[in-house]
């Protein structure tokens, strides 16, 4: 396996299946050896013995093997967008004293630096609400941490990598996304780090099919808005992603991705479009002055698009034209900033959820799953995206939401480190 540099050609990780569905109460990572009850019939105490004798003993070849085909600490995963670097990280929580004295300070460090600090640096984030704890990844039970840095400031992260000597633990770090492509040489000169280059899309999936299989307290990984066309009486409630094929994905991020998903190993890519959320951050920049994705979403919250858009009923009588009043002179010289951030949301994600429809039209698919970090913090348009699912479907497409929204791109990539595919 190329994602550990530490390990040889004949230590190579033969389960390497994505997850499939698992009941909620078995937060057991698939592939990796877990302990199975023992159901012998009781014998004489001789026969007793030797049985306990054997079944220990293969419990210890079976848990050496594991040992040995695990990739040491520290498990990474990795999705370089155009606009955020999304890592997942894995802490141990069992750590033995025998382990804890061989550990090396250099993989002390890094733990205690990412569990300790909720912020790195001015940009830094780890988003504590999403943190799932109690999980069993190969054996091991820890915490999954989930961080995010805007991808301006990667060289930082490599230096930081640099001085913390991680080449040192791993020589290779699995990582998905455009990124992945554009900064390999960047990775290998500051930090002396390989990249093994994962698919953006197998790893989108594998991501969300694990979390939400094993996510089983909390609030619902999936939820929905119920009365999204009506704004006093939309509420956001839970949804069960049980028998979930087929399934419309839609991964807004930088850009937007939509796949149609038939089975777990059954998908395809249906479309995409470039007017995602760089698109409504970059417009935002330009017309606003603005210089974040939070101050554009803070903007567009106070706004009112409709002193932007031309409604089309002025004219004929029925929906609108983006940015229309914008023509009149008189017209731009009333509006502020926060209506041309809105406005601008509301076409970006009008475009996306009209995109959709017709995917789902094409596709005969019912049910639709939206996530990527533009989604991030960003009620407005999930309720403007639930509500034109419901408004042009008349009912009959719901639009469904992910909690870790874009996070499941570096999951997929933590879970090849684990189960090569």
């Amino acid at each position: 396996m190329a994602s550990n540099g530490h390990q040889g050609d004949d230590e190579s990780i033969d389960e390497g299946e994505t997850p499939t569905k698992q009941p909620r109460s078995d937060r057991e990572m698939p592939g990796c050896f877990r302990n199975e009850p023992d159901n012998e019939a009781a014998s004489p105490a001789g026969r007793a013995t030797s049985q306990r004798q054997t079944s220990n003993s293969t419990a210890r070849l079976r848990s050496d093997s594991v040992k040995k085909t695990r990739p040491p600490f520290p498990w990474f995963g990795m999705d370089i967008g155009g606009t955020l670097v999304k890592l997942v990280y894995f802490e141990p929580k069992d750590i033995t004293a025998e382990e804890e004295q061989e550990e090396v300070e250099n993989l002390k460090s890094i733990r205690r630096y990412l569990t300790s600090n909720i912020a790195y640096g001015k940009t830094g984030i780890r988003d504590v609400h999403l943190e799932l704890q109690d999980l069993t990844l190969c054996g091991r039970k820890g915490n999954l941490h989930f961080i995010r840095f805007p991808t301006h400031d990667l060289p930082a992260f490599l230096q930081m990598a640099r001085s913390k000597h991680f080449s040192s633990l791993h020589t290779t770090l699995c990582a998905t996304g455009g990124g992945a492509y554009k900064f390999e040489a960047d990775f290998r000169t500051m930090a002396d780090l390989q990249l093994h280059k994962l698919d953006e899309l197998d790893c989108l999936i594998r991501g969300v099919l694990y979390i939400d299989s094993v996510v089983s307290s909390g609030p619902s990984e999936c939820y929905y808005f119920e009365n999204p066309t009506d704004p006093e009486r939309c509420i956001q409630k839970p949804y069960t992603l049980e028998n979930p094929y087929p399934l419309l994905l839609v991964n807004i991020g930088s850009g937007v991705s939509i796949l149609a998903v038939y089975s777990e190993t059954n998908y395809k890519r249906v479309t995409g479009t470039s007017l995602g959320g760089g698109t409504f951050l970059g417009l935002c920049c330009l017309l606003t002055g603005c210089s974040s994705f939070e101050e554009a979403l803070a903007m567009a919250s106070e706004g009112e698009s409709t002193k932007v858009d031309k409604l089309v009923r002025d004219i004929y009588g029925g929906d609108y034209e983006s940015f229309g009043n914008m023509v009149s002179k008189e017209k731009r010289e009333t509006v502020s900033k926060e209506d041309l951030a809105r406005a601008t949301l509301v076409s970006i994600t009008n475009n996306i959820g009209s995109i959709t429809r017709m995917c789902a039209l094409n596709e005969n698919i019912e049910r639709v799953v939206f996530v990527g970090n533009f989604l991030r913090v960003n009620t407005l348009s999930m309720k403007l995206l639930a509500y034109a699912m419901d408004y042009w479907s008349k009912g009959q497409l719901k639009a469904l939401f992910l909690q870790h929204e874009g996070y499941f791109g570096a999951v997929g990539a933590l879970l090849e480190l684990l189960h090569p595919s």
